[in-house]
């Protein structure tokens, strides 16, 4: 017989155990200490943020487990529609049901020509084990039509940048995940059935002879991952067919590793049974993670830094802030830092070292994690914190020029075939339809003059969005306006389209860049009589293309090219001329009133005769668009713009007239109504103001305390929230000069701390490329196959993998965490860091 003790201790031990198995958690999904797993608590697949998605030691490692028509799908494959989300925690079981096909899908721009119509229900069902083990299980209503086997299969997608240069065993087979996808290539298995004659893709879609793959790495019945890493070792086993180990980067760049196992012919219940066993590290605990601003701090602003721990970590060290000199570190600070509270999924506690105002260089340690150094000083803001946008992100961005940096060329002469005017009743890959008339004289297909001068390519890709356009405009405007913003280093030569980075020309590079937007949007208003909506790649080849932009197209109007393929109307596209949409637009139509009107006075001196063309044009648009729409925050922004520029008594009646809508949308009119406050004479219209303002401050504060420890207002979303929070601390800077006794500084401040790195996850760096110690070096930009990025652009920063995880991966192929978008984050970044600036320098 066992002694007693002995019984004791395994059973003990067995109780441990137990409490260590996968459990469904409060905020139902799959947890244990070191291990998550998500059943399609999120859906964006086309983002890899989808379906059954595992964590393993914090991060994400696998995501997307689904079943799909590809073996290697993309962008614009066709996806499922999810039906309903069920969650069994006494079972310990989670399922979806899901169905083929998806409405949705062909009008994301999905070309229904090569893919037949597929009517499947289905069910994913997952199912926790015991220890770190569970079970997927996918259930299909009835079995696959013939022409499908083969081609379905169940998915599961390994993120690729924890994996270059990893192991992998397959029965007795083994290998290195390679760190680019290489051959031999093969066709796809079930290729495309049913292409009608003469089709052609219009861009990288499957051809009807399959597409072609990389051969996969491994075929088996098992597979371990990383075997040699504890913290990404994981093991998946088949029990319903083989498995195959895909490299999804063959046929998409931003493609993952890809575990796929075929549905088999006659197979409805159980059609795929897999066992999922991640490795866990016992007692493994997130480490502790120390969020501080990596450019610095003004001597006289509030300093606090944020803690984030593990839930499960209840050692609560001292910080210590650190002063560099030249015998090393020397600390000047320590103490407790102050609990918080839990948000997201952690434990969150701030340090307060305002009232250290010595300029030098600094580190905040936590036990042994060291903070990157940052900077105390009065000059902190004034170089090397807003320039980089001015000096490459904007330059380099600009479209119908060639942008050399000394021995670099960033890229060459681009679009100067712009642009064709777009076919009626087209609806566009990428978000765009033409109505059913062009609103102009030009038919579709026509050249339309004027369009080949001006404007910056919108985000990763070369589009030009007006809203985007005018909205760089503006925030250019106001710096000027505001801070007295004037800068050159840059030429900028219209004539001879070309732009030299560090080579002044005497002139103001703000102006010249809000000339460069004005080009294009006058240039289409002349041209039109309206605004345009945007102007679009016209082929899906074209849309992809990464690297440079010279590339897209001839440059040569109208000029015929064989092999575009066909549109989504199913036409032939003869030409690679960019396209022209339209619309009936009036809220855009005033936005670009507002913003031409502010250009207008920004422009006075340097420009006249432009100046006055942007001022005749926003009355234009603003006569022809104010009573076509009811939203009341571009009704007064545009109003309040005119006024601004023009004292208009007739708009000033107009804008006190509009009292009740305003105060009811306090939110979006106050910050605009701001800058004129001095030119309404209504003194009862500013005093009912004042008490709306007052209220509306009163809960951006009660928010910013309760959302987050970051001093914003904060709801993480499965886009990086960085754009919406400055864009936010631009309107608080409006609102504080309005009323500067109801609003405080740090309301936009927090939102500048916030881009330069006080924020959720385990990766703090700022969000604006190249500005601070530890910047978003990997951007999603043009360049971004090389893993490379463009300086003082700013990135979508930390997005939210649902319902609890901030995730910022190193990984440029994310557009959700880590595009660059024109009108998003980079003026007005720009703008928050002159308005610190100005803050604690004062005029200087």
């Amino acid at each position: 017989m066992k002694p007693a003790a002995f019984l004791l201790a395994a059973a003990a031990s067995a109780s441990v155990a137990a409490a260590q198995d996968l459990k469904v958690n409060d905020k139902g999904y799959f947890a244990r200490p070191g291990l998550n797993v998500m059943v399609f608590s999120d859906y964006y697949p086309e983002g890899h943020q989808t379906g059954v998605t595992i964590v393993q030691h914090g991060t994400r490692v696998a995501a997307n487990g689904d079943l799909r028509l590809d073996p290697s799908p993309g962008q614009w494959s066709p996806m499922p529609v999810t039906v309903t989300h069920t969650v069994d925690a006494k079972t310990r079981t989670i399922s979806q049901t899901l169905a083929y096909p998806n409405p949705k899908t062909n009008g994301h721009g999905f070309n229904p020509v090569f893919y037949p119509k597929l009517d499947l229900n289905y069910r994913v069902s997952v199912t926790a084990l015991e220890g770190n083990s569970f079970r997927i299980i996918v259930d299909l209503d009835k079995p696959l039509p013939p022409q499908f086997v083969g081609r379905v299969g169940f998915n599961l997608e390994l993120f690729p940048g924890l994996l270059f240069g990893k192991s992998w065993l397959m029965d007795g087979k083994s290998g290195i995940f390679p760190r680019q996808p290489v051959g031999p290539m093969v066709r796809a298995a079930g290729a495309p059935i049913e292409t009608p004659r003469n089709a052609q893709p219009n861009g990288p879609v499957p051809s009807p002879n399959g597409e072609p793959l990389t051969a996969p790495l491994g075929t088996g019945r098992s597979l371990v991952v990383a075997p040699e890493d504890e913290r990404l070792r994981m093991r998946i086993e088949s029990r319903s067919g083989g498995l195959e180990l895909l490299d999804g980067r063959s046929n998409h760049n931003n493609g993952w590793f890809i575990v796929r196992g075929v549905v088999p012919a006659g197979a409805s219940a159980h059609a795929i049974e897999w066992i999922v066993t991640p490795n866990v590290v016992e007692g493994w605990k997130a480490a502790p993670v120390i969020q501080v601003s990596q450019l610095g701090y003004a001597p006289g602003q509030p300093k606090k830094a944020v803690i984030e721990l593990d839930p499960a970590d209840r050692d609560v060290k001292r910080v210590r802030l650190l002063r560099m000199t030249a015998e090393g570190p020397r600390e000047v600070l320590a103490g407790a830092p102050e609990r918080w509270g839990n948000f997201l999924r952690s434990n969150y506690y701030t340090f307060d070292f305002s009232r250290v105002a010595e300029p030098g260089m600094y580190e905040l340690t936590y036990g042994d994690r060291v903070s990157e150094p940052f900077r105390i000083g009065a000059d902190v803001y004034a170089r090397g914190a807003w320039q980089q946008t001015l000096e490459y992100f904007l330059p380099i961005q600009m479209c119908h020029m060639r942008v050399n940096e000394k021995y670099r060329v960033w890229h060459g002469l681009d679009h100067v075939d712009d642009a064709r005017m777009a076919p009626t009743g087209l609806n566009h890959f990428d978000g765009y339809e033409q109505g059913p008339s062009t609103l102009t004289r030009f038919k579709g297909g026509d050249h339309v003059p004027g369009l080949d001068a001006g404007g910056w390519h919108d985000a990763g890709d070369y589009d030009l969005r007006v809203e985007s356009q005018i909205g760089t405009v503006w925030l250019l405007s106001k710096m000027v306006e505001e801070f007295g913003l004037d800068y050159d280093a840059t030429t900028i030569d219209q004539v001879h389209k070309v732009v030299e980075i560090h080579q002044p020309d005497g002139k103001n590079d703000a102006l010249q860049q809000i000339e460069h937007g004005l080009l294009s949007i006058l240039g289409g208003y002349r041209a039109m009589g309206r605004v345009y909506r945007g102007i679009q790649d016209v082929s899906l080849r074209q849309y992809v293309m990464l690297g440079e932009a010279a590339n897209a197209t001839d440059n040569v109007p109208m000029k015929r090219v064989e092999g575009l393929g066909v549109d989504a109307n199913g036409h032939p596209i003869t030409a690679d001329d960019r396209w022209v949409f339209t619309e009936e637009n009036p809220k855009r139509e005033l936005y670009v009133a507002g913003g031409l009107a502010a250009a207008a006075r920004a422009l006075k001196a340097s420009n006249p005769a432009m100046a006055a063309e942007a001022l005749a044009a926003a009355r234009h648009l603003y006569a022809g668009a104010i009573d076509k729409t009811d939203d009341v925050g571009m009704r007064v922004f545009a109003t309040a713009e005119l006024i601004h520029s023009t004292n208009d008594p007739a708009l000033v009646r107009r804008l006190v007239a509009m009292r009740p809508a305003i105060l009811s949308h306090i939110a979006e009119t106050g910050w605009a109504i701001a800058p004129i406050l001095d030119r309404i004479p209504d003194e009862l219209f500013k005093a009912t103001l004042d008490v709306g303002v007052a209220t509306y401050q009163a809960k951006i504060r009660a928010d910013a305390r309760a959302d987050s420890p970051y001093g914003v207002p904060y709801k993480p979303d499965i886009w990086g929230a960085g754009w919406d929070i400055q864009e936010r601390g631009v309107r608080q800077y409006f609102f504080h000069k309005g009323w500067p006794e109801l609003t405080p500084t740090d309301s936009y401040i927090n939102a500048l701390n916030f881009v330069l790195g006080v924020h959720p996850g385990e990766n703090n760096e700022s969000f604006a490329s190249g500005v601070g110690s530890h910047s978003a070096t990997i951007g999603y930009g043009f360049n971004r196959a090389d893993w490379s990025y463009v300086p003082g652009g700013v990135i979508s920063g930390t997005a939210l993998i649902r319902p609890d995880l901030p995730e910022l991966k190193e990984w440029p192929f994310f557009w959700q965490q880590r595009e660059y978008v024109m009108g998003g984050g980079e003026t007005n970044y720009m703008f928050l860091a002159l308005a610190a600036d100005r803050l604690y320098r004062g005029g200087k």
